[in-house]
């Protein structure tokens, strides 16, 4: 088996299909061993995508000790735009080029490939001093492109824009509205497209419902209400057929996911190197989607 690779849109950079997610590895307090043996193995298994966020605890950092002696390996992406707890104000400018620093220092390195805004509202868009502070990032050097993470209304006015490069956007069997509403602009403009939570969190695996969190709860109920047959078989074939769906889903350039456990790396890529699912399964999925999603069932960030 061998994992796909794809063109991230008009950077042209070549991109692994299936990319890795940093967050649960700095929230979870995964030691930096294990760190080292997670990415050491999905590196050589083919995946040259990493992407992480100056807010996932010490994430960026584990990555870059991790990363020490094969960063040109691999196509780095962060996010830039969330204040460290009670040291300023979230999008603040001088606070957000100083972070843009900061994660270079973390990450070991001198640059990132795509340095991107995490998740802020259109309103925040709107502003041009904290856009500027992202576009003199990248004339200096510190990232090749820039892009923006985030989800629904916000996305579609971030694509609209036409100053990114990128687009990371929530895209999974629980959550398709990116599918009809913002990735065909994206294509239009050239964007590579950067799939977070592709297999919807996983949130039908317990069996039982989640806590009452914003993160995985909507998923959760979702799910309840799609019903997806697949749903009902082992865990790792409803696995492969949520992320082989994602992964089949026309101009997405790569999807990351995280993970705790090194073993995960080796079924995910055996996930992925299966390729897209059977025309008629997708079709399926997305006609249940359609038949039973309702109107307020928008992008989750």
């Amino acid at each position: 088996m061998a994992i796909e690779y794809r063109v991230l849109g008009k950077t042209g950079i070549r991109v692994s299909a299936l990319g890795f997610g940093g967050s649960e590895i700095g929230y979870q307090e995964v030691s930096q061993r294990t760190v080292d043996k997670i990415l050491g193995t999905a590196l050589d298994a083919g995946f040259n995508v990493i992407d992480t966020a100056e807010c996932y605890a010490n994430g960026e950092q584990l990555i870059g000790k991790a990363l020490a002696r094969r960063r040109a390996e691999v196509t780095l992406m962060t996010k830039c735009g969330h204040a460290p707890l009670g040291s300023a104000a979230d999008w603040e400018p001088r606070m957000l080029a100083s972070s843009i620093d900061r994660s270079l220092k973390n990450l070991r390195t001198d640059h990132v490939d795509v340095m991107q805004f995490h998740s802020c509202s259109k309103e925040t868009l709107r502003d041009d001093r904290v856009i500027n502070v992202l576009t003199r990032a990248r004339d200096a050097g510190k990232t090749r492109y820039i892009g923006y993470s985030g989800d629904s209304d916000d996305a579609l006015h971030a694509v609209e824009m036409g100053i990114f490069d990128t687009l990371q956007i929530s895209l999974s069997i629980a959550d398709q509205e990116a599918i009809d509403v913002v990735l065909p602009k994206a294509a239009a403009r050239g964007m590579g497209v950067i799939v977070k939570r592709p297999i919807a969190n996983a949130a039908w695996r317990s069996g039982t419902k989640p806590p009452a969190d914003w993160y995985t709860q909507p998923y959760w109920d979702r799910l309840q209400k799609l019903r997806y047959d697949f749903l009902s078989r082992d865990t790792e074939t409803a696995v492969a057929t949520a992320l082989r769906f994602t992964l089949g889903t026309a101009d997405v350039s790569t999807a990351i996911v995280g993970t705790t456990r090194v073993e995960r790396i080796a079924q995910n890529f055996g996930h992925a190197s299966a390729g897209p699912l059977p025309p008629d399964e997708y079709e399926a999925i997305r006609a249940r989607w359609r038949s039973v999603a309702h109107s307020d069932w928008t992008g989750q960030r």
